[in-house]
């Protein structure tokens, strides 16, 4: 009770360790409630949970809730996924994929997602999973960062149109991005270009500070 307490104060630490693909993760408690960071980010339950948010309610939360099924990719402490079920009303199937295995190990210590209803939680890498995925889905949120670096193969033809692929018709990608540098301002620029060829895209710039979102709506083909 303390502890919490202070945490309204200065977030106070209360479990890090190392982690081969994120450097190194740390639960914190703040203003009463755990958050998970990464050394240069938050990863789940403080800023990026309100990025995504915003996102979802850019869709619509009466068009999310009807969806029968959604891919999260990059699932950290499954703050978008808490925010589907809890605040959205979303009862339908979700997958969430995670390369690393020691996040999912905290999300089920601290966040207790293991225990959700219809969640199917993979553990493996994004671009293998859209090259050999049966399933389609009504959303597929595109969330994966590696602390603060997002990798290339996100930005690559090979998986977008693999991801597009996988949508349902009507189907939305929630591609969430950062854009800091003027590098990552011109791969968003082209990355964007090369999506509209086979989709509509709306871009949602500026989202708490550097994060640029892409709502990617699938058109009827992708060649």
């Amino acid at each position: 009770m303390i502890k919490k307490i202070l945490s309204y104060i200065i977030p106070i630490s209360v479990h890090k360790q190392d982690s081969q693909v994120s450097t190194s993760l740390e639960v914190l408690l703040h203003n009463g409630r755990y958050i998970l960071d990464t050394p240069n980010t938050n990863y789940s339950y403080g800023s990026l949970q309100r990025i995504l948010r915003f996102g979802l309610k850019k869709i619509g939360f009466a068009r999310v809730r009807e969806m029968e099924r959604i891919l999260v990719m990059g699932l950290a402490g499954g703050s978008v996924v808490r925010t589907l079920i809890d605040e959205i009303g979303y009862q339908g199937a979700m997958t969430a994929v995670e390369l690393d295995s020691e996040v999912v190990d905290i999300a089920n210590k601290y966040f207790i997602i293991s225990d959700i209803d219809g969640l199917d939680i993979v553990i493996d890498d994004a671009q293998n999973f859209v090259k050999t995925a049966k399933q389609t889905y009504d959303l597929i949120v595109v969330d994966i960062f590696q602390d603060n670096h997002m990798p290339d193969f996100l930005f690559s033809k090979a998986f977008i149109n693999q991801t597009i692929s996988l949508l349902n018709n009507n189907g939305i990608i929630l591609f969430n991005t950062m854009k800091v540098r003027k590098e990552d301002a011109i791969r968003n620029l082209r990355f964007v270009e090369y999506c509209k060829k086979y989709a509509t895209v709306k871009v949602l710039p500026n989202v708490e500070g550097s994060n640029e979102l892409l709502l990617i709506f699938k058109k009827d083909t992708i060649s």
